[in-house]
């Protein structure tokens, strides 16, 4: 009976030891975690100005297209024509560069679901506390749902890809034509453009919206362990 109890008390003492570092792990991972996200959305808002910035100037590019058109303008028609191929090739060398971040975002949320799912294996071998298990539990749902939007992000911006090459090769079909069918065919071109800055655009906000909402749980996340830890 004695060891016994000896050995309730080890138990109740190592645990009562062992909680302050998982509170402090647990903090130090939350604000690991919240740093990524204030960077997130910093990068996010630059991301939201660019491509407003960019939707401006196609409209008014538009606008540009057809005031020319109108005035019978074939020199200015040819400028705007130069200047649309330059321009999307350079919106294409950004998009390879988006589509490679959004895989390394992908392979890091891959890494983190694997890490949740060791912790999760950790806590039930070592008999870990319920709140601690329940910790683990959400930032493992947390991490899935990075998962899915990073997938979703990463096909998006893949199809982004695939339209600009479509439309970059339609207007190197009709380099330096100004005839009515040219014309015709260029102007639906950069409808199809504008559209998909449009798109480009909305999806950076929806993206702003999802880190506003990562960070918010990521400070609701330290309060709770604060408070556990205070137990």
């Amino acid at each position: 009976m004695k060891d016994t109890c000896h050995r309730i008390v080890r138990m109740t003492l190592a645990a009562s030891l062992l909680l302050p570092a998982l509170v402090s792990a647990q903090s130090g991972r939350n604000a690991v975690e919240r740093a990524r996200d204030r960077q997130d959305l910093r990068q996010d808002a630059r991301q939201e100005i660019d491509d407003a910035v960019d939707l401006h100037r196609l409209e008014a590019a538009l606008e540009r297209f057809d005031a020319a058109r109108a005035a019978s303008d074939r020199e200015q028609l040819r400028a705007i024509d130069r200047e649309l191929r330059a321009w999307l090739g350079g919106e294409q060398r950004e998009g390879a560069r988006e589509v490679a971040q959004h895989q390394q975002e992908l392979r890091e949320d891959r890494r983190e679901v694997r890490s949740d799912r060791r912790e999760l294996r950790r806590d039930r071998k070592t008999g870990a506390r319920r709140w601690v298990k329940a910790d683990d539990r959400h930032d493992l749902r947390d991490d899935r749902r990075d998962r899915r939007d990073d997938r979703r992000d990463l096909r998006e911006e893949k199809a982004r890809a695939q339209e600009q090459k479509r439309i970059a090769e339609g207007l190197r079909a009709l380099k330096g034509r100004v005839d009515t069918k040219a014309l015709d065919q260029r102007r639906a071109l950069l409808i199809d453009w504008i559209d998909l800055a449009r798109a480009e655009l909305e999806a950076t906000q929806r993206e702003r919206r999802e880190d506003v909402r990562e960070l918010r749980e990521d400070r609701r996340e330290t309060r709770e362990d604060h408070r556990q830890g205070g137990r």
